[in-house]
């Protein structure tokens, strides 16, 4: 018995040996799935749990991860007040989320291993610059390691439960656009924001139809406004910006039946229950259709522009420049966004700030153009197809660039209609077509062109007699049918006489004399082919289709500004300006801090004898009583310039083309007290008085600028 005994033991204790070596088996399992999930151990028989330091840590990689249930988990929940995992969340992701935490760094500084505290210095970048702070997290070992005592300190020092952390964005203003005196050409305007409180609507669906109607818009769209997450039945949900209707407008003697319209429409959506005006402060300009090409406008920016200029400090709030100088000085004029963080208490007051962006506001941009210029050209042709530039002549101050028909910028900061937008689209006239950005047949303004070129060259003898040869001209056989025509029988035929009565054969002449090379070289010196050096990128003129002039007929119609000539107006303007400064091609400009440049794009384009000759006959154009721009005289001062016709046609043989009327008219004095030169173009003047249907308007702009005859 005993002996059986003795071999139950020994089976029992084999038993138990191989029940311990399993259970050794099982224990290493369950270190190499410790060691899996982030525990560190210094042999494979004993696991060693993470230190505090490691933990916390471990803790602040999770922010920037935005791991909050991580973070949860790392907690000693009994020390930590028993802080919800729903309550936990929702604090650490409003705060960090809401500051737009990135880039975290953390250094531990020391450790004490009694009261198990970690101090440690950290710092991330926000929203609003960087924040760094020291700080102290606390520790409890449990049974299975150590746990985090989270309390909101941990957040911020010194930030309790009871605070709140809040961003403050400061927007910027965006710049002014002034003309020379300091007018304002773009500037902070009040408008009217029509909203909605959804929960005074009656009858939604039709009231949204009505207010729809009445805004132009879908009704899908202002129902999509009033579906949006944020909206409750008290929210004021704005759906449009319009025009604010001003007393004073309507206290005028006579209001505008514009100002009269719109009043009549802000009633009727007042009428409707729900519905709300409010004031706003939006883009304006003030000139509206007289400077919409020059000045453009700002929109709302797009995905696509935020994606454009990531990093560039746009929010999916900001405007951003879309065209004219709105557009060209964009970087200048937006300014930077401001942005502050900060700790407020239980009742809103500021206890500490965190970090702070200062707010750049826009720079203003000054320009030389003269609004009450800029406004005179436009109330005269802005019935036209037209362009109109001005210059100061001694400087190359461009005072005023038109282009007609035009279009109101402020409609686009109110908010365009599909329907306003395709009419624009549509017109024939072409309203958004920017025309003085363009080339165009000089016609025979080209002519003092044709006879500097012909002096500096030595082809032309001023004195010279072409002879009479009646009013029309071919110069031999070889050009079958084809005639140069022209409008006046006079003599001698010089070139005085030629500029006075604007000559088409005297300057097609003059043209074959030059040759086609000659005329290639001097037209490329004068800029011909090449970009104008101005802000404003302008199509860029040419004497041909081609690199060269290829016929003898198109080289004769050349010298008086047909063929294949095209050029920008405010190129002209800028050969023009070599007359009045000895043989010089002013570079225009159209930024003030410039001040008085004066300086040269081209220098010695001709001899100051040969501008002096020019001068003269351009003089003559408008101070002898038979020349073509005699109506433009004054008697107080002596004005200088060109009349021109362009004709527009199919080919040679049609009879049905359009024509451009042109003039030109400057000042020729240095001492004149506000000296200029103006240079306008219409088109369609066939039938309608030609380059003498724009002299009449350009004259009273004249008379506007200089004073009474």
């Amino acid at each position: 018995m005993k002996k059986n005994r003795r071999k139950q033991k020994k089976k029992l204790a084999v038993l138990i040996w191989m029940t311990a070596v399993l259970a050794g088996i099982v224990l290493t399992g369950m270190i190499i799935f410790y060691k899996k999930d982030g525990f560190h151990h210094t042999s494979e028989k004993t696991p060693v749990q993470s230190s505090p330091k490691e933990l916390l840590v471990e803790y602040m990689n999770h922010i920037p991860a935005m791991e909050w249930g991580e973070m949860y988990e790392m907690l000693d929940l009994e020390a930590s007040g028993n802080i919800s995992r729903e309550d936990f969340i929702k604090r650490n992701s409003a705060i960090y989320e809401g500051i737009e935490i990135q880039n975290m760094v953390i250094e531990i500084l020391d450790f004490d291993e009694n009261e198990k505290n970690v101090t440690y210095q950290t710092s991330f970048d926000t929203v609003a610059g960087n924040i760094s702070f020291k700080n102290k997290a606390c520790f409890r070992k449990a049974e299975d390691g150590y746990k985090l005592i989270w309390q909101d300190s941990l957040i911020f020092p010194e930030f309790y439960s009871t605070d709140k952390v809040r961003v403050s964005e400061i927007k910027a203003k965006r710049g002014e656009i002034l003309d020379r005196n300091g007018s304002i050409l773009a500037g902070t305007g009040r408008a009217s924001s029509v909203g909605i409180v959804p929960g005074k609507l009656e009858n939604r669906a039709e009231a949204i139809v009505k207010i729809a109607e009445l805004l132009e818009l879908d009704p899908e769209a202002v129902e999509k406004k009033l579906s949006a997450k944020w909206v409750k039945d008290d929210s004021f949900v704005p759906v449009q910006t319009i025009r604010k209707v001003e007393e004073t407008e309507l206290m005028a003697a006579e209001p505008e039946e514009e100002v009269l319209k719109e009043k009549e429409r802000q009633d009727k959506l007042l009428a409707i229950p729900g519905v709300m005006l409010s004031d706003t402060e939006v883009r304006k300009y003030p000139l509206g259709k007289a400077a919409a090409h020059l000045i453009g406008y700002v929109q709302k920016v797009t995905a696509e522009d935020l994606e454009e200029h990531a990093g560039e400090g746009y929010t999916a709030d900001s405007m951003i420049g879309r065209s004219g100088m709105e557009g060209l000085f964009e970087k200048e004029l937006k300014g930077r966004n401001g942005c502050r963080i900060y700790i407020a208490d239980s009742e809103g007051n500021e206890k500490r700030e965190l970090a702070c962006i200062p707010v750049q506001h826009g720079e203003n941009v000054q320009l030389t153009i003269d609004a009450g210029l800029q406004a005179g050209l436009y109330e005269q042709f802005q019935d036209d197809k037209s362009c109109s530039v001005a210059m100061n002549p001694y400087t190359g101050e461009v005072l005023a660039l038109i282009s007609t028909p035009s279009y109101d910028n402020n409609d686009f900061i109110m908010g365009l209609s599909t329907e306003k937008w395709n009419a624009m689209n549509e017109d024939e006239n072409k309203p958004m077509y920017n025309r003085f950005r363009q080339v165009w047949c000089p016609g025979s303004t080209f002519k003092p062109i044709i006879a500097a070129i012909g002096l500096e060259t030595g082809t032309v003898d001023p004195l010279e007699d072409y002879g009479n040869e009646g009013r029309s001209w071919q110069k031999d056989a070889s050009w079958g049918s084809y005639f140069v025509t022209t409008l006046h029988a006079y003599e001698p035929v010089t070139l005085e006489n030629a500029l006075m009565y604007s000559d088409n054969i005297y300057f097609a002449k003059a043209a074959l004399k030059i040759g086609a090379d000659e005329l290639k070289r001097l037209l490329s010196g004068m800029g011909f082919d090449e970009e104008l050096p101005f802000e404003i990128k302008m199509a860029q003129s040419q004497y041909s289709n081609t690199e060269n002039i290829e016929t003898e007929i198109q080289l004769a119609d050349s010298g008086y500004g047909q063929g294949q000539l095209l050029i920008n107006p405010l190129h002209m303007a800028c050969i023009y300006l070599a007359f009045c400064n000895e043989g010089n091609i002013i570079k225009p400009y159209l930024l003030s801090s410039q001040g008085k440049s004066g300086q040269y794009w081209i220098p010695n384009v001709f001899s100051a004898a040969t501008a002096g000759i020019v001068l003269e006959g351009m003089k003559k154009v408008v101070n002898d009583s038979g020349a073509t721009g005699y109506s433009a005289h004054r008697e107080d001062i002596i004005l200088a310039g060109k009349t021109g016709t362009a004709e527009i046609k199919a080919s040679k043989e049609d009879i049905s083309g359009t024509e451009l009327g042109w003039f030109a008219v400057f000042t020729t004095e240095k001492t004149v007290e506000r000296p200029i030169l103006i240079i306008s173009m219409v088109e369609d003047v066939k039938g309608r008085g030609g380059s003498g249907y724009v002299i009449k308007k350009d004259k009273k702009v004249l008379e506007q600028w200089i004073g009474g005859n």
